[in-house]
């Protein structure tokens, strides 16, 4: 059964830290690039960041460039979302996703389009708050 399920979430002041991880089952994490998405209530679904399979190409969003860091350990069938100096903004369930494929080598590329994405965890729970 092909699943993805995130953990690490939790409440923390601004300017804490949090590492999310995203365990895979039921396919060949090493095949496909993964997502980290995010929803807030009452917004839409938004990108944060994507990982390449074997050259490990990275995309950030704007809103978490210099802060956030995305890495996979095939190894270990997870992939993790690092993110330091959080901000208010950035409360929201967090998920991550399997890349489907398509045209795009997926050893170099990525992106954030929700669409393309499929397989999607359960989410996790980021709260930044004082």
């Amino acid at each position: 059964q092909l699943q993805l399920v995130e953990s690490g979430g939790g409440l923390v002041q601004p300017g804490g830290s949090l590492r999310l991880s995203c365990a895979v089952s039921g396919f060949t994490l090493d095949m496909y690039a993964i997502g980290w998405f995010r929803q807030a209530p009452g917004k839409e679904r938004e990108g944060v960041s994507c990982i390449s399979t074997s050259e490990r190409r990275t995309v950030y969003a704007d809103s978490v460039k210099g802060r956030f860091t995305i890495s996979r350990d095939d190894a270990k069938d997870t992939v993790y979302l690092q993110m330091n100096n959080l901000k208010p903004e950035d409360t929201a369930i967090y998920f991550c996703a399997r890349r489907k494929p398509d045209y795009y080598n997926q050893a170099y590329y990525c992106d954030l389009f929700v669409h393309r994405y499929i397989n999607w965890g359960q989410g996790t729970q980021v709260t930044v708050s004082s």
